[in-house]
């Protein structure tokens, strides 16, 4: 049925994907999220002025549906080759610390003051990063901002790529 969602089993398991891992590891459950958010509306924000336009329709989307906001923003954390003499390479997870400025930058925002919201920080891939935020937290829908730009032409914009992977309405805004 198109636009239906199956509920997952309470005692599903995360698949680990490092097969040396820690076989304790695997038999963890999935962290759950805080009641208060659950569905509530994801957007994807980076401080730039489609994510800003983004934020301000999901401000108004939550406030007018009583809902909470889950402001997710996907870090730049690009794994970096170092490479020691003769030594193997050592991948070096180099951290974004754009996060703890957007994070100062909302909590001091006065139009943020109408809805409970929360920052969630993520790194790798931003379509598959809203995607799973908004199954942890069974969000109602996830807003993005358009793409503009070469790069977006070239590799397909998020939003495009989300619209059509996701399992809940995306609102794309111009």
């Amino acid at each position: 049925m198109a636009g239906h969602e199956l509920p997952e089993p309470a005692d599903r398991k995360w698949q680990v994907a490092d097969p040396t891992a820690d076989p304790q590891a695997a038999e963890q459950p999935r962290q759950s999220c805080d009641p208060a958010f659950r569905h509530g509306v994801v957007v994807g924000f980076d401080g730039s002025t489609s994510s800003e336009r983004a934020l301000s329709y999901a401000i108004g989307m939550a406030s007018r549906s009583g809902s909470s906001l889950i402001i997710v923003h996907v870090a730049n954390r690009l794994p970096t080759t170092v490479w020691a003499g003769c030594e193997p390479p050592v991948f070096v997870d180099v951290p974004d610390h754009r996060t703890e400025v957007l994070g100062l930058e909302l909590a001091c925002a006065d139009y943020l003051a109408e809805v409970s919201w929360v920052l969630v920080e993520r790194g790798g891939d931003i379509c598959h990063e809203l995607e799973e935020v908004g199954r942890e937290y069974e969000a109602d829908a996830i807003v993005v901002g358009s793409t503009h730009g070469i790069v977006g032409r070239i590799f397909g914009s998020v939003a495009g790529r989300l619209a059509r992977r996701a399992r809940r309405p995306v609102v794309v805004i111009p």
